[in-house]
């Protein structure tokens, strides 16, 4: 497929969504999103794709959503098109991707760009990244997750601060807050986003969706309901024939072959 607003590659079992609209800082349109979705598309139906990497600029991941789209938008509009993007398919595309995805953050990820990040399973980020919830200094709010799963990722307090004053939180802050996996250095980003993404590529893809949904569960159910689903799936791997190569190739002393079956 052609793409006027994202860039879409591969590197072996690794798809690669960049975002490119650097005259706008990769501000977030509806069409931009929507191209989002349709890359998500492709590579979840790709079977040699194991894992995503998302990424933009190395100034901007994202700097938020386009405020030309949404400044004469009324209540009613809005809400018939459930904006932010549902409608685009590619938020929600990218909310519910089975195979995991990592965003790879350098520069500035705010407003709708760090609910983006925040959409993605993992955030590895740049030491120049800045993260941030500055829809309160424009006279709205967060309205694509930045209420919702911030807490979730670094607790009440410091995402109420975040989302009340606009302020905006570094890479170090962010990592220690439980908000990114790691910081590196800005020039070794894709390298190491690119070589994690091989690395769960390179599991067997039915349980690393499985381990992905599993962890997915701990946000949103209670600790017993959610040990309970986890033990369930544990036990649906004994049907895969790569659970079965996965512990031949331990007990024989070599690498496991994986069929993803």
């Amino acid at each position: 497929m052609s793409y006027e607003l994202i860039e879409v590659s591969t590197q072996e079992a690794v798809g690669i969504i960049r975002l490119d609209r650097p005259k706008a800082y990769n501000a977030l349109c509806n069409a931009l999103v929507a191209e989002l979705g349709q890359a998500l598309d492709v590579f979840e139906a790709d079977e040699a794709i194991g894992a995503i990497v998302l990424t933009g600029g190395e100034k901007v991941f994202a700097a938020g959503a386009d405020i030309g789209e949404m400044l004469d938008r009324e209540h009613a509009d809005l809400f018939l098109d459930d904006f932010p993007y549902v409608k685009s398919h590619g938020w929600e595309r990218l909310n519910n991707c089975r195979k995991p995805t990592i965003a790879a953050v350098s520069g500035f990820a705010l407003g709708g760009g760090c609910e983006m990040a925040m959409a993605c399973d993992i955030i590895l980020a740049s030491d120049t990244a800045k993260f941030g919830q500055p829809e309160v200094k424009i006279g709205t709010m967060p309205g694509a997750g930045g209420t919702q799963r911030l807490v979730r990722a670094i607790g009440k307090a410091k995402a109420m601060e975040l989302c009340l004053t606009g302020r905006m939180m570094d890479a170090e802050e962010a990592e220690q807050a439980g908000l990114v996996c790691r910081v590196v250095p800005v020039d070794a980003l894709m390298e190491e986003a690119l070589t994690m993404a091989a690395t769960i590529a390179s599991h067997s893809r039915p349980v690393v969706m499985q381990i992905r949904e599993a962890v997915e569960q701990a946000f949103e159910t209670g600790l017993q309901a959610g040990l309970l689903f986890e033990r369930r799936a544990f036990q649906a791997t004994f049907n895969l024939a790569d659970r079965k190569e996965g512990m031949s190739a331990f007990a024989e002393k070599r690498k496991p072959v994986f069929r993803h079956r």
